[in-house]
């Protein structure tokens, strides 16, 4: 059986699902700093955000449901500011801020939709 060539990969984006995409674009802008890059169409149903290296989906879902589990993790500089500000905005928090045994200090939120994203600080 001949080897196959290494496949490289590039950028991989979460989409999360909104009920409101500009309510959610204004909660992570404050929050993380993201930026609008993209938008698409009227009303806008589709929008993408990036800050540094990180970029986020966002797809309008009038009748969302989230589901139970992280649908996304973020590496941040400071989890503990990253929380405070989580905290500041109203984003409920989901698993307290702790240093796992695996390296990590690491919290988990959910925003207005319920989104839970896991956010992580590596020690």
């Amino acid at each position: 059986m001949a080897s196959s060539p290494p496949l490289a990969l590039g950028r991989m984006a979460p989409t999360l699902p909104v009920r409101d995409i500009e309510r959610a674009y204004l909660a992570y802008n404050a929050v993380f700093g993201f930026e609008k890059t993209f938008q698409n169409g009227t009303p806008v149903g589709f929008m993408i955000l990036k800050k540094d290296g990180a970029e986020l989906h966002l797809s309008l879902q009038k009748d969302l449901r989230p589901p139970a589990f992280n649908m996304a993790h973020l590496l941040v500089s400071s989890a503990d500011e990253a929380c405070r500000r989580c905290q500041e905005h109203g984003f409920r928090i989901i698993k307290t801020l702790q240093d796992k045994d695996y390296g990590l200090r690491a919290f988990v939120f959910a925003d207005a939709d319920g989104n839970r994203i896991d956010v992580a600080e590596i020690l």
